[in-house]
């Protein structure tokens, strides 16, 4: 498919090299957000999780590789030159990402389970134009897939540091939105999809 038909063309250039659960699952939300948009990002990591089989482990797993990419990301960013203030950005955000990483992992084995290894990331940044467009997009993913695995999630604590991370990556996309010169906060609420086109969506995307 060509980029010019893509939602979100930014995502179609992201890798990820693993092979972990958390990998699979965060290749196909890329792809998802990709192809049909940062609204069918949550759905599809619903749907993904729900037939994974997997616990509260693969969820924070899950979360744990998501926060992997964003603090890579962030890391591979302040080695493009970007200017003052979005140099600031991007040190303080991936000093973020990175405790999340740290959080996510304790978590982990808090739980009993084994964090997932970092996966190696390749990100089509080449400027500060570029950087600032894939942040926005990465972040708004962030966002939506954090809301996607929360209702499968049964530990009130894991749910807990859940919500709390999700609102700093709902304000980190906020604050390069400003940095681009665009509204913080374009729309009241997250535009719903309907349920057949989500179902149509996602299939193809999911190995049962």
């Amino acid at each position: 498919m060509a980029d010019s038909k893509l939602a979100s063309p930014e995502l179609s250039g992201v890798e990820i090299h693993g092979m972990s659960r958390g990998a699979f699952i965060m290749r196909g939300a890329l792809v998802t957000g990709a192809v049909y948009g940062g609204g069918m990002v949550a759905p599809f990591v619903r749907q993904a999780i729900a037939q994974s089989g997997g616990g509260d482990v693969d969820i924070v797993n899950f979360a744990l590789t998501l926060e992997y990419l964003e603090a890579e990301f962030y890391k591979q960013g302040q080695k493009l030159g970007l200017s003052g203030d979005v140099a600031k950005l991007a040190k303080q955000f991936g000093d973020e990402e990175q405790q999340h990483v740290e959080a996510l992992s304790a978590t982990v084995e808090k739980l009993g389970g084994k964090a997932e290894a970092k996966p190696k990331f390749t990100f089509p940044t080449k400027d500060e134009k570029s950087f600032l467009k894939l942040a926005v997009t990465l972040e708004d993913t962030g966002v939506s897939a954090y809301n996607g695995a929360a209702p499968a999630i049964q530990s009130k604590e894991v749910l807990a540091a859940a919500g709390s991370i999700v609102q700093i990556e709902a304000r980190h996309a906020a604050a390069i939105r400003l940095a681009r010169k665009n509204n913080p906060s374009p729309d009241a609420f997250d535009k719903p999809l309907d349920k057949e086109k989500v179902l149509e969506a996602v299939k193809p995307l999911i190995k049962s």
